[in-house]
């Protein structure tokens, strides 16, 4: 299957020089890809390793495509896309070791998958309907990965974010703590950071819940005059 503008992918940095890092794509080993200084991160860039040391997996935004080579951006994909796609990945990696034990030859039985599902449509649909496993697989090796997907489907999916907030009332604590008064779990990080974390039964589950709790806090820090940022992701 081959990109185009706008894609979304999970590469690996290589290494950095003059003004551009080296990217290796997953699944696209055969492109050159970079991301030239400007599309790393908005703004100046104190420390470049904090955002593509060598070895990093990082999501990239696809910005144009030539024959064998691709140019990436880093600062353009938002919180939500980057999830998305470390998401999708995590459920790729999990059915291919599902597979591997049920019948030794993931990566091919995975390429078909693809070719009619998204793996995240692919995931709900076996635990909606394990009868479409038959489209890949023998009845013999069914019953054994429909099992598999039931006991990696009943484990709790988890979202965090980190968040900024800042009071400059003279009961700003007070008010701080009630604007976190809400359906999650919240840690104190220190500098007026905060993390909050969410639970659901899948990633879409638990990124809507986190959706809505992030609203909440932003509505009762607005009506307490309290500064209100969600971090940005490192």
């Amino acid at each position: 299957m081959s990109l185009k503008e706008d894609d979304l992918v999970l590469c690996t940095v290589k290494s950095s020089g003059g003004t551009t890092v080296f990217l290796e794509i997953d699944g696209y080993k055969d492109y050159h890809a970079t991301i030239v200084f400007s599309e790393v991160a908005a703004g100046r860039i104190r420390n470049l390793r904090e955002y593509v040391s060598p070895g990093k997996k990082i999501v990239c935004k696809v910005l144009k495509v030539f024959n064998d080579h691709i140019e990436l951006s880093l600062r353009r994909v938002t919180s939500k896309e980057r999830e998305e796609v470390l998401e999708r990945n995590r459920r790729e990696h999990a059915l291919r070791n599902m597979l591997k034990n049920v019948a030794g030859n993931p990566d091919e039985i995975i390429g078909k998958i693809k070719e009619k599902y998204d793996i995240f449509s692919f995931f709900d649909g076996v635990k909606d309907n394990p009868k479409i496993l038959s489209e890949f697989l023998s009845d013999d090796k069914i019953e054994k990965l429909a099992k598999a997907f039931n006991e990696k489907e009943s484990r709790k999916q988890s979202v965090k974010k980190r968040i900024i907030l800042k009071s400059f009332s003279e009961t700003g604590m007070m008010d701080i703590k009630s604007v976190l008064e809400v359906n999650a779990e919240i840690h104190y990080l220190g500098s007026s950071v905060f993390s909050v974390s969410v639970s659901g039964k899948d990633f879409k589950e638990a990124n809507h819940l986190m959706s809505d709790v992030l609203n909440e806090i932003e509505k009762r820090a607005k009506n307490k005059k309290i500064v209100f940022e969600v971090a940005k992701e490192k």
